[in-house]
């Protein structure tokens, strides 16, 4: 007599289908590498933030020993924690790539890949610089697949942070590969993470925010390092009645996606769209079509001649904030973003600190502005628009229209720009000495040595 052999569950096949691509195909690996250059950059630039200066130093309370560096603060630590303050940098600015479901895939994902890759360099597995960028791979496309699966497509529909819900879950999954985990334990890895999965809409504009992803990179790794000593978890902690799906999504969990054939990996198709701002990628729209009416305007201060401005945008409720508290919270600001590229004719993170955002001109041309929300608007990032209209002190309108900002799905750029801005943040944060060294640690396709890539980047330069 035949015993019925059970189906494979929701997460198994998941965890099967990604732990057993060989994400090996060298568009794919070089795709990975910039992903790298540009996370590390902003990560560098981040670290000087306060968030995370703070959350280091809630670390170094406990010691300054560990194989994991922390980014810009000069200390090593944990695997888990270092990948949580490292995680907190790299968002910190909102300057790293968007993707398509809207989600921060690289910032609670690298953090954990690097540090883990520290860890195992140190106890003698060889250079995992290949390991690593096959790990990002990965977590990239375990990101997009749940963030499909959710059925929280349009921004303006989600229920909690994307990076903070799918990230853990992707951590684990590409940490757990690293280190040999396949089958069930693979599985586990997952599951752990899927209780470990957070993130409130409602903390968008404050330091918390960064630390969804910083979590999601902690938690991630350690689920994997916790599966690997034989830590257990339901064995369908994605699909089942109480699992992930059905208790963040409801009834709008598909989880169809998750087990879809892999035919062109998501980190080159549709990719990621580049960030040449460091605000909420919405507000590049807005951004874009200011700096374009800046320059029909045809003077360099519009400072005394602006009377009115309008804005027509998606319904995106969280980012009407016409008087932001705060310069970080001005990066989640519509109308603020606006002012800035209107006034400055530029938009980087001197942008949004609280010394720009309360500065008279801009507090003044805060209050000319009026946001129209537009229902007829999509408001997907592939598909919508956003149009201003500045009404000038002798009655001149000047209106422009955003359909797409550059770094866009529509409107790429090459990996040489990308290259030029992670350089450029690079050399203010660590000097043109370990900026070359970096460079050299990254050039070719051949492996290297994350323990000597995370050297680089250890410390700030001082001033």
């Amino acid at each position: 007599m035949t015993r019925d052999v059970p189906a494979p569950s929701l997460t198994r096949g998941f965890t099967d289908l990604l732990g057993a691509w060989p994400a090996d195909d060298a568009a794919l690996l070089a795709q990975c590498r910039l992903l790298l250059l540009d996370g590390l950059a902003v990560a560098v630039a981040g670290a000087g933030e306060p968030g995370p200066q703070l959350m280091a130093d809630l670390v170094r309370r406990d010691g300054e020993n560990g194989p994991a560096r922390v980014i810009g603060q000069g200390f090593g630590t944990s695997v888990a924690q270092a990948a949580r303050v490292n995680g907190m940098a790299m968002h910190v600015l909102d300057f790293e790539p968007m993707w398509n479901p809207p989600n921060h895939a690289l910032s609670p994902l690298l953090p954990a890949v690097l540090a883990l890759a520290e860890k195992l360099e140190l106890e003698g597995a060889g250079p995992q610089g290949h390991a690593a960028l096959q790990a990002i791979a990965r977590g990239v496309e375990a990101q997009g697949r749940l963030r499909l699966a959710s059925g929280q497509i349009a921004p303006a529909k989600l229920t909690f942070h994307p990076p903070g819900i799918v990230g853990p879950l992707a951590a684990a999954l590409a940490c757990g590969v690293m280190v040999g985990l396949a089958g069930e334990r693979l599985a586990a890895a997952v599951g752990i993470a899927a209780s470990r999965a957070a993130g409130v809409m409602a903390n968008v504009g404050t330091m918390t925010k960064a630390l969804h992803c910083g979590d999601g990179a902690a938690n991630g790794v350690e689920a994997a390092l916790m599966a690997q000593m034989g830590f257990t978890a339901n064995d369908d902690a994605l699909g089942s009645p109480r699992g992930w799906g059905p208790s963040f999504f409801g009834a709008g969990f598909d989880p169809a996606s998750l087990l879809a054939p892999i035919v062109t990996a998501r980190a080159v198709s549709p990719g990621p769209a580049w960030k040449l701002f460091p605000s909420q990628f919405a507000t590049h729209f807005a951004i874009t079509a200011a700096l374009e009416a800046r320059g029909q305007a045809g003077e360099l201060d519009l400072t005394d001649r602006i009377r009115h401005v309008e804005l027509r945008v998606p319904p995106m409720p969280y980012i009407d904030r016409p008087f932001p508290s705060s310069g970080l919270e001005g990066k989640f600001s519509w109308q603020y973003t606006a002012a800035i590229a209107l006034l400055d004719g530029r938009v980087t993170p001197d942008s949004f600190t609280d010394a720009r955002r309360f500065a008279p001109d801009a507090s003044a041309l805060l209050g000319r502005i009026v946001l129209i929300p537009d229902s007829a608007i999509s408001g997907l990032f592939d598909a919508m628009h956003v149009e201003i209209a500045v009404t000038l002190a002798d009655g001149t309108v000047i209106v422009q229209r955003c359909s797409a900002p550059m770094g866009s799905w529509s409107r790429p750029v090459s990996a040489s720009l990308i290259e030029a801005k992670a350089e450029g943040l690079f050399v203010k944060a660590l000097g043109p000495a370990r900026t070359a060294e970096i460079k050299q640690n990254l050039a070719g396709n051949g492996n290297f040595q994350v323990r000597d890539l995370m050297a680089s980047v250890a410390s700030r330069q001082k001033g």
